[in-house]
């Protein structure tokens, strides 16, 4: 796939093979779309500062995420219906991750489960857990991560309530694909996508197989799903879950200075500057506009990660500038997992490691460690 010089090469390439809705799930944000926006205009605002006549002959963008080497400083994010890009999406993303040594996020709302994912890979992954109001389901889902050796547990902040989608609602964005007669027209059109998910695995969600009663239908999983979403979710869940998991544990969702107070003060390995790609609170803050204050605040105390907009290796270079440790990024390995399945992702992640290589020998810059605001251009 070497001819994808870009992520729009693969977005576009995926926008025509990936059926409207399953796109659209991936691309769209809440309501509005402002936050969504906010997040690529605020990154693409960032100026790098151009530098010169540096010896940058051994450069390297390799690092480490929770004590762990990484070969640059990105992992995959936890992205719902991997497996309605592609067949057996969440295997493939995992594969072309560990092959590029980097780490894999599984989310909840998979489409292969935690167990499809750990027997179909030899290196651990992380796993991305949605504690719902079945406390029991989600000490199981921990305790089923435990069990295929996850590395780490990945718990999102930010999901109390689902903020509204309106292109899910426009597309009848259901899982598995509700046969409107739109959908089944769409879905027919393409044949290499429909072929890829009649093999894989699964066509719902594979974590909550054998915990829903009903899966076979569609309104009552959805139902569920949008019902179980818990608004009484607090900081004292979050002890609960630490004490069950025992491992390294990431907050995900973090955009307030004062929440990251209190979520340094955890014992959480990492946290994430979040605000769930745009699909949440629209109109809040841009994950990169609440960084660097968030960083002043806790960097020397908590592993600071960044979610929100991460389109580039250049993008990845603003975000540790301003004080991120490493990046996560969602929908740029998703366009390439429409796109090209894993071959697809597997170019994804190398095109952001490209741009970053070639971003720090630019700005003579040596060492992921060396990257601090002196990379920018002060306003």
């Amino acid at each position: 796939m070497s001819y994808m010089t870009c992520i729009e090469d693969l977005r576009q390439t995926a926008r025509r093979r990936v059926p409207r809705a399953f796109f659209e799930y991936a691309e769209s944000g809440s309501y509005a779309e402002q936050t969504l926006d906010a997040n690529r205009a605020d990154l693409e605002n960032i100026k790098l500062r151009q530098r010169v006549l540096v010896d940058v002959s051994n450069r390297s963008t390799a690092t480490t995420l929770l004590g762990e080497p990484a070969s640059l400083p990105l992992a995959l994010a936890p992205i719902g219906l991997c497996g309605m890009q592609h067949g057996d999406g969440e295997i493939l993303a995992c594969r072309a991750a560990h092959e590029a040594g980097i780490p894999f996020t599984l989310s909840t709302m998979s489409i292969c489960s935690i167990e499809d994912v750990a027997s179909s890979v030899d290196k651990p992954f992380w796993f991305q857990l949605y504690v719902m109001r079945d406390r029991g389901f989600a000490r199981s889902l921990i305790e089923r991560a435990k069990a295929a050796k996850c590395s780490a547990l990945v718990l999102t902040v930010d999901l109390q309530t689902l903020g509204q989608r309106h292109r899910d609602i426009k597309n009848g964005m259901t899982v598995p694909p509700e046969l409107r007669i739109m959908n089944l027209i769409d879905m027919a059109s393409k044949p290499t996508w429909a072929l890829s998910v009649a093999r894989g695995k699964r066509r719902t969600f594979g974590n909550l197989a054998g915990h829903v009663r009903g899966m076979e239908d569609v309104n009552s999983l959805t139902r569920w799903v949008a019902d179980q979403f818990d608004p009484t979710l607090s900081w004292k869940d979050v002890e609960w879950i630490a004490g069950l998991w025992g491992g390294k544990l990431i907050l995900k969702g973090i955009l307030d200075v004062e929440d990251a107070l209190v979520a340094a003060k955890t014992g959480a390995a990492a946290l994430v500057v979040s605000n769930h790609g745009g699909r949440q609170l629209d109109g809040a803050p841009s994950s990169i506009s609440a960084l660097p204050a968030i960083a002043d605040a806790v960097g020397s105390s908590i592993e600071i990660l960044f979610d929100g907009g991460i389109r580039s290796g250049q993008d990845i270079m603003r975000a540790l500038a301003l004080g991120a440790r490493a990046c996560l990024s969602g929908r740029a390995y998703v366009y390439g997992l429409g796109a090209g399945g894993q071959a697809g992702v597997a170019r994804a992640i190398e095109i952001m490691r490209s741009e970053l290589d070639a971003t720090m020998a630019l700005t003579g810059t040596n060492s992921v460690a060396d990257i601090d605001r002196r990379v920018i251009v002060a306003a």
